[in-house]
This record gives structure tokens, C-alpha cells and sequence, in this order.
């Protein structure tokens, strides 16, 4: 409580015992109920999805500001460029807290069903469907026939560490034949990149394509490729890296300045990695093993570890995502018929697991898990998982009721 309320109500005691002791302690305690309404909330540091990276020096923190307040405060409107169509006016309308997004917010990809003829309905809208339209157009309808997939906005937090992990070792985790005859034949998404994406140090080549990472399907290079493709898929925001207006196809000046883009890349990188909490729970830390001993760590690699990157502070640093930024089949129950770069359409990337205990308080106070949001709970996502995870769900089902209460445990303690 200030010092000067303090001052003040004690102050008003000492008078009112003068003339009415009862007086004075009734304004005492009227004080001190205001002072402890009006304090903040002290939240821990493991219960936040936000926050930037310890270390980065003053000229990164104050880009960082600069990010974050691009990312969650600037709202576009019809004078800022928004639309004319669109699906949200402004980053944070998807990813509340920097956290995953909720069922009511999900948005629709259509058009592609193979890897080899790409998007069959780019004249129609493809590939995002834009639901919501300013004052004198309509918003897209999905049209007849087309493969689509519903998709919720992933968290943000700690896309720096997966952006510097190198090439090399994104590759030394794939096993696309099941050389080790595990059932699991992970691979790297191997797709074609746009041209104004900065390659990453010691990048690697294959037949013209490049190891791409983030999204759903993995099918986005890097945070600039990721970024650039919401401001313009998602709220109709022409940039000089994404210059196609969503509604006319046609090339439009810039409705959004290269630098800002730029600030909000940096803020993505520089988000600090989800923290961990109750580690030494006895229950936590048997549901770890058990998430080993089942074989969900092959797919949900525990621990990576980062190249060189021009950020220092993410320079060759060990952290904890539980990915391994591959594609898996996931088996027909997540098989949307919709493909997106190179990815089949039974493919999914390994989603990060870290953060996932913090995902429902973005969501609303529920959990809303998977690529489109069907699962519930935890327990739910690993039910739903078939195609090279079937045998790690199946494991899961024999375990006994107690193990798995663990298992979940551990993974809210992500």
C-alpha cells in the first residue's frame, strides 16, 4: 500500500481515537480495504505467457517495446487499410496474451488437395477464407467442392528459439523412411520460399526448396514469411513483402510500414520461451517418465538446441519445446483433405508442447486443442492422434488411471 495512504489513514486513527475510538477504526479499515482493491495483482513469472527474453540489451528492448505494441494494440480500421476483407483487425484479436487462439476466432485455409497441382481456387478466394468484410462488400463463402481445413492461431511465445534452430539438426531428426522400424517417419517440410526471406546461416537446399517451419503444416520459412502472410491473410494489409490485395488480386502500396513489420518480427523472436512449473512435483515428474516410456517424446522432441543467430541472447542455447518440427501422419481422424505447401493433407508439424498447461487461459478458462480446436482436454488431443502416434495413444489407454493423471500433470506443468 502507498506510503502516503498509509500516512493518511493513520492520520484520520489517531484524530477520531481523540473523539470516537470506534470511528477511527471503522476508517482505518475502510482504508486499507481501498488500498488492497486498488494494488495489482502480482502474477508469477511461469504463469505468463509474455515477456521478453532476459539479456537482450537497450536498443532490443526498446524494439521489443515497439513490437509488442504493434502486435497488441494497434487495431486496424477501413482509414488504416483493413480489408476489404478480412478475418481479425489486429494480431492480438487471434492471439490473446500472445496465446493460442479460441474456436469462435478459428480460421478457414481451402483450395488445395494435392502437393503436386497446388491451389485449384486462388480466383476464389484462396487460400484463406476471409469471413468478415467492411461496410459495402461481402464477406468469402467457401466454395462448393473445395478441400479446406479450420485452423486456430497458434501461442507465439518462444518462435525465436524454433527459428534458430539450424537446418542440419531439423534434418538429423527426420526418419522419412522408419529407417529404426519405430513407426514413426518424421520429415522435414521441404517447400518453396519467397523471395524476400533473409536465408538463415548454413541453410540447406534441396532441388530448389528449403526446410520451411512454422504454421500448422510447417509451410512458412521464417517469422517474416509468417508474419507478412497474417497482416495480409488475415486483415487484408498490404505490405512490400505481401503486396497482393486479398479482395482485387491486384499489387497495392504498402498499408503497412516495412520497419513495423520488422519491429513485430523482432518482438516474436525475442518473446521469452513458456516457463516450467511444479518441475519437482513427485506426480509431475513420474508423468515425464511416462510420456518417455509411451514414446510421445519421439515425435514431441524434449530438448533442442539453437544455431548461431544475429539475436546473441538465442545464440547457441539448450531449450525445451517438445518438438521436433517435423511432419508426421497423424492417420485419417486428422485428415482434413486440404494439403498446404508440401505437407500431405493427414500431415501435421509437431506442435511445441511447452506453454500447453497456459493455453486455456487465452482460451477463455477451457481447452481448445488441436489444429481446429475439436479437443477438449488433454486427454481428448491424445485420443484423437492416430497414424505413426497410434501406438503412443494406444499406450496411453493402458495405462492406469493414476499413471495417467500423471502423464497429464507433466504436461500442465509445460
Amino acid at each position: 500500500m502507498p506510503n502516503h495512504f498509509i500516512r493518511f489513514a493513520e492520520t484520520n486513527l489517531v484524530m477520531k481515537k481523540k473523539v470516537k475510538g470506534l470511528c477511527g477504526i471503522f476508517l482505518f479499515v475502510l482504508f486499507s480495504i481501498a488500498c488492497e482493491k486498488t494494488m495489482p495483482i502480482l502474477i508469477e513469472e511461469n504463469e505468463l505467457l509474455d515477456g521478453p527474453i532476459e539479456g537482450l540489451s537497450t536498443e532490443e528492448q526498446v524494439q521489443f517495446l515497439k513490437g509488442d505494441e504493434f502486435f497488441n494494440d494497434d487495431i486496424f480500421t477501413i482509414e488504416k487499410g483493413l480489408g476489404p476483407i478480412f478475418n481479425a483487425v489486429s494480431c492480438a484479436s487471434c492471439h490473446a496474451g500472445d496465446g493460442k487462439g479460441h474456436p469462435f476466432i478459428r480460421f478457414t485455409r481451402f483450395g488445395q488437395s494435392d502437393t503436386i497441382s497446388g491451389n485449384q481456387f486462388l480466383n476464389f478466394g484462396g487460400p484463406q477464407l476471409q469471413n468478415r468484410a467492411i461496410p459495402g462488400y461481402e464477406p468469402e463463402q467457401l466454395p462448393a467442392n473445395a478441400a479446406f481445413t479450420n485452423l486456430l492461431a497458434p501461442a507465439v511465445t518462444g518462435l525465436g528459439f524454433l527459428d534458430a534452430v539450424s537446418d542440419a539438426d531439423v534434418i538429423a531428426l527426420a526418419d522419412p523412411n522408419d529407417a529404426d522400424g519405430d513407426g514413426i517417419s518424421g520429415r522435414p517440410h521441404w517447400n518453396y520460399i519467397p523471395n524476400y526471406v533473409q536465408l538463415r546461416p548454413n541453410s540447406i537446399s534441396q532441388n530448389g526448396q528449403y526446410i520451411t517451419r512454422f504454421g500448422k503444416k510447417g509451410a512458412a520459412y521464417d517469422l517474416l514469411h509468417q508474419t507478412s502472410g497474417a497482416y495480409n491473410q488475415d486483415m487484408g494489409i498490404t505490405s512490400l513483402f505481401e503486396p497482393i490485395d486479398t479482395y482485387s488480386g491486384l499489387e497495392f502500396d504498402p498499408e503497412v510500414a516495412s520497419q513495423t513489420v520488422h519491429d513485430v518480427v523482432f518482438y516474436l523472436k525475442t518473446l521469452k520461451a513458456p516457463l516450467r512449473r511444479d518441475e519437482g512435483a513427485p506426480d509431475v515428474m513420474a508423468g515425464e517418465q511416462l510420456f518417455s516410456q509411451i514414446k510421445c517424446a519421439s515425435c514431441h522432441t524434449p530438448t533442442l538446441q539453437t544455431g548461431f543467430s544475429s539475436i546473441d541472447v538465442l545464440s547457441y542455447k539448450e531449450f525445451y519445446p517438445f518438438t521436433d518440427l517435423l511432419l508426421h501422419d497423424m492417420g485419417s481422424g486428422l485428415d482434413d483433405g486440404y494439403t498446404e505447401g508440401k505437407a500431405l493433407s493427414s500431415e501435421w508439424k509437431t506442435p511445441a508442447l511447452w506453454g500447453l498447461g497456459l493455453s486455456k487461459d487465452a482460451q477463455g478458462g477451457n481447452y481448445f486443442l488441436l489444429h481446429d480446436g475439436r479437443a477438449t482436454s488433454i486427454e481428448d488431443a491424445i485420443l484423437f492422434h492416430g497414424g505413426e502416434a497410434e501406438q503412443s495413444k494406444i499406450n496411453y489407454t493402458l495405462l492406469s488411471d493414476i499413471q495417467k493423471g500423471q502423464l497429464i500433470k507433466f504436461l500442465e506443468s509445460l
